[in-house]
């Protein structure tokens, strides 16, 4: 039995799904909650498969209520936006012992790649007890951003100095990310803050970034840091990495602050109501070019400081679920 379900672990999306089981059931999926970007991302993977809203039931739960609804068999697939690797998934397959990891197939993330900024990013096979093999999905990733108006170049530099050169003070599991090899991910299609770009430099990275221009700084010694919610991986994370500026910047302080995340932030800082925020490269980009949720209203003032971690598509089911294609979801 055991050595079924590990075999079961991993699967490609394209034989994942499908409403023609002998049942001929429709295929209930959580795709997130309403104008998340999860549901966004949701809807983009749906698409590069065929698949419409009619097809299938869907439901925009919270990726851990979207979880509850995978083990008690009321929920087929649920696709999340996470670190690796996710505490939830893992409590779903202590309770279920049956959890899969669904796959994306290289048609569906050329295509993906091609038209959002969503890149492929491979979940190795070590990330998870359950998983057998690595599994190919897409992933956005967290950086942070810096106010041109208020962080200096000295303090851009320590900032991306001590996140990096000091990553082994943090505990949290997202930090080993925190590392030279990761520290550019996201911000090709950013500007970067002169003072990050000088510490990348010195550490032999070659940085092709167009740099950001800074306003009239003027001296500060206490700064904003915009996270997430209390239960997600943004706010203790940031809480740690504001600690470790803290314990190593002399003459300044740093404040974490609870937020719905990315939009927030960056609109925080484009109102100079806030330092320095975590954000998801994708409306990072969106603010910095006045698109999207910032149509008309582009952040001019953020900065690239740093990468700090992958912020990976994650899309689970049991092996006990009914599914087996994208492409045969059809709603009944």
């Amino acid at each position: 039995m055991k050595k079924t379900l590990l075999a079961a672990a991993t699967l490609s999306l394209a034989t994942a799904l499908s409403g023609c089981d002998a049942g001929g059931s429709t295929a209930n999926i959580a795709i997130g909650p309403a104008a998340s970007t999860t549901q966004k991302v949701s809807r983009m993977v749906l698409s590069a498969y065929g698949v419409e809203d009619a097809d299938f039931n869907a439901y925009q739960e919270r990726f851990g209520d979207a979880l509850d609804g995978v083990q008690d068999g009321n929920i087929d697939i649920s696709i999340g936006i996470m670190g690796l690797p996710a505490g939830s998934i893992e409590s779903l397959q202590a309770a279920s012992g049956d959890v899969v990891m669904l796959s994306l197939s290289d048609e569906v993330v050329d295509k993906i790649e091609k038209n959002s900024d969503y890149r492929r990013f491979i979940i190795d096979k070590d990330s998870y007890k359950f998983l057998d093999k690595d599994v190919q999905t897409i992933a956005a990733f967290a950086v942070l951003m810096g106010n041109t108006n208020t962080i200096n170049e000295e303090m851009g530099y320590q900032l991306a100095r001590i996140m990096y050169d000091q990553a082994d003070q943090i505990t949290h599991s997202q930090s080993k990310f925190l590392t030279l090899e990761h520290a550019l991910n996201g911000g090709d299609s950013l500007k970067i803050h002169p003072g990050a770009k000088r510490f990348y430099e010195e550490k032999g990275l070659t940085v092709n970034m167009p740099v950001a221009e800074l306003g009239n700084v003027t001296a500060k010694h206490e700064f904003i840091l915009g996270t997430g919610s209390q239960g997600g991986t943004y706010y203790p994370l940031g809480g740690e990495i504001a600690t470790t500026w803290n314990n190593n910047i002399p003459g300044a302080n740093f404040t974490n602050v609870e937020t719905s995340a990315s939009i927030e932030n960056l609109v925080s800082i484009r109102d100079d109501k806030m330092d320095l925020g975590m954000s998801v490269h994708v409306p990072a980009r969106n603010a910095l070019e006045g698109k999207a949720e910032f149509e008309g209203s582009p952040v001019d003032n953020a900065a690239f400081i740093g990468q700090i971690y992958p912020e990976v598509v994650q899309i689970v089911s049991r092996a006990s679920n009914k599914v087996s294609s994208f492409e045969n979801i059809k709603a009944k």
